[in-house]
């Protein structure tokens, strides 16, 4: 039995699939209980939110201290990384592998990363019950997803992983609605809620393979995508990822980092419960009708494709994903793509072309994602706001004038697909709808 073997036993992961976050969880519910005055778990987790929201941007602004805040006082938001998380020259470097290739992480997020989320049954209902009932929409919850990967991950600052810093708060901020989730999960769905088969709500093997879709299940996207990391980027954007799972209360990460050893032994055994629900499919739906929206004239099946490009012939059954998802078919001329890829596998002179198409493809999806999110998501009580450093090497200007510009172009596209729309209402939907 390897070193890995014996960190990693099956029946590990069966325990972490039964635990919560018992210390931040008793500190919540501290806080609940002091406050009755102030309504339920989900009363309060609404007024958590904003909040959190308004922390962030507190984070953002260069003072350097930690953000005013009535729920991080109540749990001495003011936490130090770890003893083995302090290698600045590491963080440097993991969080460069976002700048470098931010717009190509953009799409994983959105084609693989999330739906890897919403075909786990239990964090389908989770991400799709509370995210209603707390912020009235599915797309808002996909946007803060969003902002946290550039707040962690963007700034091309180790001190945003310090306290004050915006990657701070918002890790720490995430480990705090974790558990308000799990409150309202309790109160409201306690009678419906399968604890034997799916452990409590965003329990301990669940954040696990959140750390993996941001890092491991990542490198597999941009690989598919035509960008190759070096093992030293790979090394270095795992250790920042356990720095940010520390920060988020993994408990995988809780006295190391996680490194490239883990990764084939993680993958191999994390009890991922890939299922079709009704909350997966609709969550899936939405994202693909967020994303479509902004893509330009000619390129609006373009997300759907990735999806399915991204997943063909992945491991650890995740190529079972689009299906599982209802994701309608490919573009007709996406298929050329995947003809190609196939053929590269007995032709190796093909491989650089194809990968080439596939990183101009993505980048230009995920470019359309990001100025998605600034369009929609700009004002509000939680803005998405991307640095001025990123959005000049992506090209995305966030001006009034820009914003309103993009809006005339997005309201003549819909007038031109209107009817096409209408069509596809009229005739019955298909499995390439």
């Amino acid at each position: 039995m390897t070193e890995q073997d014996e960190r990693w036993p099956e029946e590990r992961f069966r325990q972490l699939r039964q635990q919560a976050d018992p210390d931040i969880d008793k500190v919540v519910a501290d806080y609940l209980a002091a406050r009755p005055e102030l309504g339920g778990p989900l009363e309060q987790l609404k007024a958590v939110v904003a909040e959190l929201g308004e922390a962030k941007r507190a984070a953002r602004a260069p003072s350097g201290e930690p953000p005013a805040s009535e729920i991080f006082d109540a749990i001495d938001f003011a936490m130090e990384l770890p003893d083995w998380g302090d290698d600045a020259e590491l963080l440097a470097r993991g969080q460069a592998v976002f700048a470098d290739y931010g717009l190509y992480q953009s799409a994983a997020l959105f084609c693989k990363c999330l739906p890897m989320a919403y075909v786990e049954v239990s964090s389908a209902k989770v991400l799709a019950g509370v995210s209603r009932l707390a912020t009235h929409g599915l797309t808002r919850r996909v946007a803060e997803t969003g902002q946290m990967l550039i707040d962690v991950m963007g700034l091309r600052a180790t001190a945003s992983l310090r306290p004050g810093g915006p990657g701070h708060t918002t890790a720490v901020g995430l480990r705090i609605l974790h558990s308000f989730v799990r409150a309202v999960v309790n109160e409201r769905y306690a009678d419906r809620w399968d604890t034997t088969r799916y452990g409590p709500p965003v329990n301990q093997e669940l954040l696990l393979a959140t750390i993996f879709d941001f890092s491991v299940v990542t490198w597999e996207a941009l690989e598919r995508m035509g960008v190759v990391l070096t093992e030293e980027e790979r090394a270095s954007h795992l250790y920042t990822w356990s720095v940010v799972g520390h920060l988020m209360g993994v408990e995988a990460c809780r006295d190391a980092p996680l490194t490239l050893a883990d990764v084939e032994p993680v993958s191999e055994r994390l009890g991922r419960l890939y299922e079709s629900s009704d909350e997966g499919i609709r969550l899936m739906a939405t994202l693909l009708a967020e994303m479509e929206e902004f893509m330009p004239l000619g390129w609006r099946k373009l997300p759907r494709s990735l999806v399915h490009w991204v997943f063909r012939d992945a491991a650890h059954r995740a190529d079972q994903v689009p299906e599982l998802l209802q994701v309608p078919k490919p573009a007709w001329w996406f298929t050329a793509l995947f003809a190609a890829a196939r053929s590269a596998h007995r032709h190796s002179w093909m491989a650089g072309p194809v990968h080439g198409v596939a990183r101009w493809l993505t980048r230009k999806a995920g470019r359309h994602i990001v100025i998605a999110l600034v369009d929609r998501h700009s004002g509000g009580p939680a803005a998405f706001q991307i640095p001025a450093e990123l959005a000049r090497a992506w090209r995305i200007r966030q001006s009034r004038p820009a914003v309103a510009t993009r809006a005339l172009r997005r309201d003549v596209r819909g007038r031109l697909r209107a009817p096409a729309r209408a069509l596809r209402k009229r005739t019955p939907a298909g499995p390439g709808a």
